[in-house]
């Protein structure tokens, strides 16, 4: 599809005007909201297109979503990685998306980092395989954005794995 017919192009401004959008409701919803959405979503996506479609799909959403959250959220230049994961660990809990740590972090830029309550998966049924690929996104673009790589991220523990925190490795691609 060429740029000019597209409907649908993210922007930050798609966000909306949080301040004045829900003067009774406020900015927050309830968690089964955001769920039915996304499991809805990637329901739809999976019956007609198939699992790594809908993976495929849920990862590049969170990666455009880490970098617009990069940009738009995040004091977009921070002085090292651990300004970078304190302002992550803050405003991350802030909004509720989870909390977040790192486990390690190297001169290779390959790290380990957790997301407990996780705003996907945590309070799911086991079902013996994780769910995050949106968050594998989502780490991966704010990675991207701060470091200018392209990183594979891979959930390694979750929630529906049987873990009670959700844990993450990345490493960036070969250049």
């Amino acid at each position: 599809m060429s740029e000019e017919n597209r409907k649908y192009e993210f922007t930050w401004e798609l966000i909306g005007d949080l301040d004045t959008a829900r003067p009774n409701l406020g900015p927050t919803l309830r968690l089964e909201a955001y769920r039915l959405l996304q499991f809805c979503c990637r329901d739809i996506i999976e019956q007609d297109y198939g699992t790594e479609a809908a993976d495929r799909v849920f990862f590049k959403a969170g990666a455009l979503a880490g970098r617009h959250f990069y940009e738009n959220v995040l004091d977009h230049t921070p002085e090292d990685i651990n300004d970078l994961v304190k302002q992550l660990q803050q405003v991350l809990r802030d909004i509720g998306i989870g909390i977040f740590k790192v486990e390690k972090f190297n001169d290779n830029l390959e790290c380990t980092v957790t997301v407990s309550e996780d705003l996907d998966c945590s309070g799911l049924p086991e079902l013996g395989y994780g769910v995050c690929v949106y968050d594998e996104g989502f780490i991966a673009g704010i990675l991207e954005s701060f470091t200018g790589r392209v990183f594979d991220v891979k959930e390694i523990d979750c929630w529906c794995t049987n873990e009670r925190t959700c844990r993450f490795e990345a490493k960036p691609k070969a250049v």
